[in-house]
């Protein structure tokens, strides 16, 4: 007996669609296919054609947003507001690095290249919950964000972006402590890797991709489907006692000590 999830008159935004290929848009589709209603952010003007064709079909709303800048953040919410109501939920899948931080030796990380790869990666999800919890909805909101395996674990070519991951899921932490009284809950997903257009940016990323595939339990690489069902639980009501977590999708591949 299969239970279908019905997202019927929730509504919420995505941050972070790039293309056909983003974790946001699968995770997107599997919540379209429920019922839900989404707002998408975008920053990128030249994947804007891209991102138009993809939602041909649905009637949603396309802001632009620079998820480091607290009044595009606060606009995108009230807009938001303004044509939907509340917020039932968030995703946010923003992550970014400059190039030359990615690979090479760590310690040759800028202060400014740091600081980037943590604002943008990290700190964004404090102002989006921030401005978001003026219109969060009362019965409750679920925010998922989305992490890797290496924020616990050194992994080469993935430098400075594996600081910035442990620093999203500690602060993953400390929202759902603040907002848990609120009925609003914070998890983060910690997908094994998924080709890109950002993984393209991570040196060593195939090699990376095919050690998944050999050393986890389920010996192959995971899917964009196997993530956006997890997104999908993690939103709806049946996640409903769980909060400050680090839900991995990586076939086990973290249980193996290697």
């Amino acid at each position: 007996m299969s239970i279908k999830i019905d997202l019927k008159g929730k509504k919420g935004i995505i941050f972070g669609l790039a293309n056909q290929r983003s974790i946001a848009w699968a995770i997107s589709e599997k919540l379209f296919e429920a019922g839900a209603e989404l707002a998408f952010t975008y920053l990128d003007e030249r994947l804007l054609k891209n991102i138009d064709k993809l939602l041909e079909p649905y009637d949603s709303l396309l802001l632009k947003c620079d998820a480091n800048n607290e009044n595009e953040v606060k606009e995108v919410m009230k807009k938001f507001n303004d044509k939907y109501g509340e917020i039932d939920f968030i995703v946010h899948s923003i992550a970014f690095a400059n190039r030359e931080d990615l690979g090479g030796d760590f310690s040759d990380l800028s202060k400014d290249g740091f600081t980037l790869a943590l604002e943008t990666s990290s700190y964004s999800l404090v102002t989006i919950a921030r401005e978001a919890s003026k219109y969060f909805s009362k019965d409750g909101a679920s925010v998922i964000s989305m992490t890797f395996d290496a924020s616990t674990k050194v992994y080469p070519g993935y430098n400075v972006m594996g600081t910035a991951k442990a620093a999203l899921e500690n602060i993953n932490r400390q929202l759902s402590a603040q907002f848990g009284p609120n009925k609003t809950r914070f998890n983060s997903i910690s997908a094994g890797p998924l080709p890109s257009l950002s993984a393209r940016s991570i040196p060593g990323f195939t090699e990376m991709r095919k050690a998944h595939e050999e050393r986890s339990p389920i010996k192959r690489p995971i899917t964009h489907e196997e993530v956006a069902n997890t997104a999908l639980f993690l939103i709806s009501d049946m996640s409903s006692g769980i909060t400050g977590s680090i839900i991995p999708v990586d076939g086990g591949y973290g249980i193996i000590a290697l």
